[in-house]
C-alpha cells in the first residue's frame, strides 16, 4: 500500500511550512510537496496608505529582511517621484544592502545550516543547532555571531536602528554616515574579512565529504535570474535583469523591472499559499528558474572585488562548469557574497560621497505607477505600486525571492526524498536531509506569504490513495 510522510514543521528556516512525501506501492518516493500554510495579506492592507509610508510599512513584513523591503520600496518611490538619486544616496543605500547581505547570509550559514555540516546530518536534533555548535566549536560560533553583528551594526550606523530603520526614503536617504561610524567600520573590517576567509576554507574542505549531497540536493537544470551591471559584474542594487540557462547561455538580457509582467507569470496551487512564479516564454511549470546567491553568481561575469573574483573562479571549477546547478551550492555562494560584501564595504567606507549631506532628491508625485527591484539576500525582490494623484496607494504587488524559488524548492525536496527514502521506515537523519534541501534556499516565508508566527515542521506520509499513514511533527 502506498504511503505519505509529512514533516511538520520544517525547522531552522524563517516561517511556517510542512513537507509531504508520497510513496508508491513499492515504498519508493513518487512525489514530494513543500507546503506553505500561512497567509497574511500585506499587499491588501497597504491600499489607501500614502506612498511616503510604504518603505516603513513594508519593512515590517519581516524582521530578517527589513532592509531588503526598505530599499526596494524606496526605489519604487524614486520612480513615482521621477527623480535621480544623488550619488551619495545611492552609495549609502548600496552599503546598507551589502550589510544586509552579510548579516543575513551569516545567520543562514552559521546559525541555521552549519550544524548539519559540522555536527552531522544524523546527530541528535536536540543539539543539532547553534547551541550545539557553540559547544562543539565555540571559536567558530563566536566568529559567526560577530560577523553577523558586523552587518547589523553597519545597518544601525546608517539607519539608527538594526531592524526597521526608517532611513531609505523616496529620492535617497535621510542622512550620511558619520565619521565615528566610518571609524568603527574600518576597525572591524579585518576581523570580518578573516572570519569569512576561514569559513570559506572550512566549507571547501567539507565539500569533498558531501559529494552525495551535492549530487542529490536539487541537482537539476533550470534557468537563473538576477541583476547584473552593464558590464556583467555581480550586482545587488542596480543594473538590469538577466536570465541564463544551466550551461550559462544568456536567454534574456537587458530586461527592465518595469516590464516584469511580460516575462514573469505567477501560478497558484491549492496546497500552498506561496505562489509559483515562472518564466513566461517557457510556460508553467517548464519555466522554472532560481534566484538568490546561486543565481547571482551564475548570471554574472565577474564579482568586482579581488578576493571574490578568485573565489568565483574556484566555485565554477568545483561546480564543473560555467553554472552551478546543485542547490547545495547555495551555501557556497552565500560565503562568496559575504566576502564580496566585506570587500566592497571596505572600498565604500573611504569614498568621500558617503559623508555628503547631498543624499536625497526631493519632488512631488510625478508618475502614477512605479516598479522597483533590488537583490535581497534570498534573491530578486520586486515592489510594484499604483498611486493616485495625491500619492495614495491604489494597488500593490510584491514578488518575493522565496516565491520565485518555489518550483525549485519543490523539485529539490522531491529529488532528495527519492534519493534517500526507500520504504516506510524513515530515520531522523533522512528526514533532516529533506529539510536541509529547503534550508539550502534559506526561505523567508514571512516575506513570501506575509505570515505571522514561528514555523513548525511537519512531515506526513500518504499512501497511493492519499490516506495519511505516518506523521512526524516537531514544535
Amino acid at each position: 500500500m502506498s504511503k505519505t510522510v509529512v514533516i511538520d514543521p520544517v525547522t531552522r528556516i524563517e516561517g511556517h511550512a510542512k513537507i509531504s512525501i508520497f510513496l508508491d506501492d513499492q515504498g519508493e518516493v513518487e512525489n514530494a510537496r513543500f507546503h506553505v500554510v500561512e497567509f497574511r495579506g500585506f499587499e491588501k492592507f497597504c491600499e489607501g496608505r500614502p506612498m511616503w509610508e510604504m518603505a516603513g510599512i513594508t519593512a515590517r513584513i519581516c524582521g530578517i529582511c527589513p532592509v531588503s523591503h526598505l530599499l526596494a520600496s524606496a526605489k519604487t518611490g524614486d520612480k513615482l517621484l521621477a527623480v535621480q538619486v544623488p550619488p551619495a544616496g545611492e552609495k549609502l543605500r548600496r552599503m546598507m544592502n551589502l550589510a544586509q547581505i552579510i548579516q543575513s547570509h551569516a545567520l543562514s550559514f552559521f546559525h541555521l545550516s552549519s550544524p548539519d555540516f559540522l555536527l552531522g546530518w544524523d546527530s541528535d536534533p536536540a543539539t543539532r543547532n547553534v547551541f550545539g555548535l557553540m559547544a562543539a566549536d565555540p571559536d567558530l560560533a563566536r566568529a559567526g555571531i560577530r560577523l553577523r553583528q558586523f552587518g547589523q551594526t553597519v545597518i544601525e550606523l546608517l539607519g539608527a536602528r538594526k531592524i526597521h530603520a526608517a532611513w531609505a526614503v523616496p529620492g535617497g536617504v535621510r542622512s550620511p554616515l558619520s565619521e565615528e561610524g566610518r571609524a568603527w567600520i574600518r576597525d572591524r573590517l579585518p576581523e570580518s574579512l578573516d572570519t569569512i576567509q576561514t569559513a570559506l576554507a572550512l566549507f571547501k574542505d567539507l565539500l569533498d565529504r558531501f559529494s552525495e549531497e551535492v549530487a542529490s540536493f536539487g541537482q537539476f537544470d533550470s534557468l537563473f535570474m538576477g541583476l547584473v551591471s552593464p558590464t556583467g559584474e555581480w550586482e545587488h542594487y542596480g543594473g538590469h535583469l538577466r536570465f541564463v540557462d544551466s550551461q550559462g547561455n544568456i536567454i534574456a538580457d537587458g530586461l527592465r523591472e518595469e516590464d516584469y509582467q511580460d516575462f514573469l507569470g505567477e501560478a497558484v496551487e491549492n496546497w500552498s499559499y506561496l505562489k509559483f512564479p515562472y518564466y513566461k516564454p517557457l510556460g508553467y511549470p517548464d519555466g522554472i528558474y532560481r534566484v538568490g546567491p546561486l543565481a547571482r553568481l551564475n548570471v554574472c561575469e565577474f564579482m568586482g572585488t579581488e578576493g571574490a573574483n578568485r573565489e568565483l573562479q574556484e566555485f565554477r571549477q568545483r561546480a564543473g562548469g560555467r553554472c552551478a546547478t546543485s542547490s547545495f551550492f547555495y551555501h557556497y555562494a552565500r560565503l562568496i557574497e559575504i566576502l564580496a560584501g566585506v570587500e566592497e564595504i571596505a572600498r565604500l567606507v573611504d569614498d568621500p560621497d558617503i559623508a555628503s549631506d547631498r543624499c536625497r532628491a526631493k519632488a512631488d508625485i510625478n508618475a502614477l505607477e512605479g516598479v522597483g527591484v533590488s537583490e535581497a539576500p534570498r534573491g530578486t525582490l520586486f515592489h510594484h505600486y499604483n498611486v493616485d494623484k495625491d500619492g495614495l496607494i491604489q494597488k500593490v504587488n510584491l514578488i518575493i525571492a522565496t516565491g520565485q524559488n518555489n518550483l525549485a524548492m519543490n523539485k529539490t525536496v522531491t529529488q532528495i526524498a527519492q534519493h534517500y527514502i526507500h520504504g516506510p521506515e524513515i530515520p531522523e537523519g533522512l528526514l533532516n536531509r529533506v529539510e536541509a534541501g529547503i534550508r539550502a534556499f534559506d526561505p523567508c516565508l514571512s516575506c513570501s506569504t506575509h505570515a505571522l508566527g514561528k514555523m513548525p515542521l511537519q512531515v506526513q506520509l500518504f499512501d497511493r490513495d492519499r490516506n495519511l499513514i505516518a506523521q512526524v511533527q516537531r514544535d
